[in-house]
């Protein structure tokens, strides 16, 4: 199978194809570009393709990290995937960003559970942990710092993601740190996809949060008068 993985998530705009017959990338393009995903997207997808020598008819999937992350990056990413898939007559996969950091996690170290930390504001974590084998151990949640401490000192978790020195802070003690980053390689997402398979769900973004801009409960403009 050959997939199209896409990342809006975080700062990154990144694309890549990805060879799962062979376990391989094929090509990628990845612009740290903090916002702008919306116009950008596209352009590096078109990118990826071309440095994998690729063109839309050739691919089986498209991939997209769903979240956590960015409230409008990864609403843009999940429906530009969701688009093309469309488009194209072939499944749509999502995977989060937890999952493609915790797959990075376990190269790093093999044998190991790993928690996801990605700091979510407001001494709250968005947090998942899965076992040595990728198996989800405690799905997507948002939980406060001192539950995300206690939850990794009771399991010896290694610990990965944005929110990492906040839960070492918080718990006073050395943990084992795998990364930092708020989002993983885009080889990542699209390894993991693979094994998701074609038969996986719809992509849909994965929000723990609802969004920070909200309408003021009992808001009213001002009646004119004559």
């Amino acid at each position: 199978m050959k997939l199209l993985a896409i990342d809006t998530a975080a700062e990154l705009c990144a694309a890549c194809v990805y060879d799962s017959d062979g376990a391989r990338e094929l090509g990628r393009e990845v612009l740290d570009i903090g916002k702008g995903h919306a116009e950008t997207l596209m352009g590096v997808v078109e990118k990826a393709l071309a440095a994998a020598g690729a063109g839309y008819p050739e691919l089986d999937a498209v991939a997209v990290s769903v979240g956590p992350g960015s409230f409008t990056g990864v609403r843009i990413g999940v429906a530009t995937a969701r688009g093309l898939a469309l488009a194209l007559g072939v499944p749509a996969i999502g995977v989060t960003t937890l999952a493609g950091l915790a797959l990075e996690a376990r190269h790093a170290f093999p044998g190991r559970s790993v928690m996801s930390v990605l700091d979510a504001k407001r001494e709250e974590l968005y947090v998942a942990v899965h076992d040595a084998d990728g198996a989800v151990l405690v799905p997507p949640s948002i939980l406060h710092v001192q539950e995300a401490v206690q939850l990794a000192r009771g399991h010896g978790l290694v610990l990965t993601g944005s929110g990492v020195d906040l839960v070492r802070q918080a718990g006073n003690a050395d943990m084992e740190i795998a990364g930092r980053a708020r989002t993983a390689d885009i080889a990542s997402y699209a390894a993991l996809a693979a094994l998701e398979g074609p038969d996986a769900e719809k992509p849909r973004p994965v929000y723990l949060r609802g969004a920070d801009a909200r309408p003021q409960e009992g808001f009213a403009l001002p009646r004119r008068t004559a």
